[in-house]
């Protein structure tokens, strides 16, 4: 899940981890395989699998778990092609929802989604109407207890960062997509380690909510990412820090 707050949604997948590790390191799996599939199984050639393999690391998935994943997209005993597809929704209250998945059956997988966001009183967005509400950025969140705040700056700015932000709870680091690699690299040179550290959707405006809104947008969430296709939801719901917690 991506919302705002930021910290929110550190909070969020943490939880997430503990309460559904199973099916959280079952999800990763199917994205090393895929992306082993598609570009072969070194990360320093392929860009796809070292940014699943930072997911992997901010779960803590098992090493045994990541190489079995790898080795069954770089070997020739599964043929299945894997399809990458992108919805665009609009959920209770007014919120936009960017909702990635990679799926084997589209024709399965549209049906699926669109029962589930009409169970939860969403609707599925002509294309370009939600999209154009976010903006593609790395983003890397560190703790405050983590860095001190001038080293950070310092080595995210000079990497190529495009923004330095910090507040009560710590510092995120914006950046271009293609400046990414590098300014996380710079930054973990420095023995910074993130909270997390993606390529992800941001949303230009954000929608406050607070319940029963909050209630109802969290369920079309919940109900998405528990979906085997999906990969990932990003929303523009702006999410007070003290009430997300993910649903058990």
């Amino acid at each position: 899940m991506a919302g705002h707050s930021k910290w929110a949604k550190v909070k969020h997948f943490k939880g997430a981890i503990d309460a559904k590790r199973g099916k959280i390191f079952s999800k990763l799996g199917k994205e090393i395989t895929i992306a082993a599939r598609l570009a072969g199984g070194d990360p320093a050639m392929n860009p796809r699998l070292r940014m699943v393999l930072l997911k992997c690391r901010a779960a803590n998935m098992p090493n045994d778990n990541i190489e079995r994943a790898i080795k069954k997209g770089t070997g020739t005993g599964d043929t299945v092609s894997y399809e990458d597809l992108t919805y665009e929704i609009y959920g209770p209250h007014g919120v936009a929802l960017l909702v990635e998945l990679s799926t084997d059956n589209r024709n399965r997988t549209a049906s699926e989604i669109r029962s589930l966001v009409t169970k939860h009183d969403g609707t599925i967005a002509t294309p370009g109407s939600v999209s154009r509400l976010f903006q593609r950025k790395g983003q890397i969140i560190v703790g405050r207890e983590a860095a001190n705040e001038d080293q950070l700056m310092e080595a995210a700015l000079e990497a190529g960062a495009e923004d330095f932000k910090g507040d009560a709870h710590g510092y995120e680091v914006l950046t271009e997509p293609a400046s990414f690699e590098a300014v996380h690299r710079q930054i973990e040179a420095k023995g910074i380690k993130a909270d997390a550290a993606e390529i992800t959707w941001l949303p230009t405006v954000t929608v406050p909510l607070s319940e029963p809104a909050l209630s109802a947008v969290n369920r079309l969430i919940e109900a998405l990412e528990e979906n085997d296709d999906v990969k990932d939801v990003y929303s523009n719901a702006e999410f007070p820090d003290e009430t997300v917690k993910p649903q058990v």
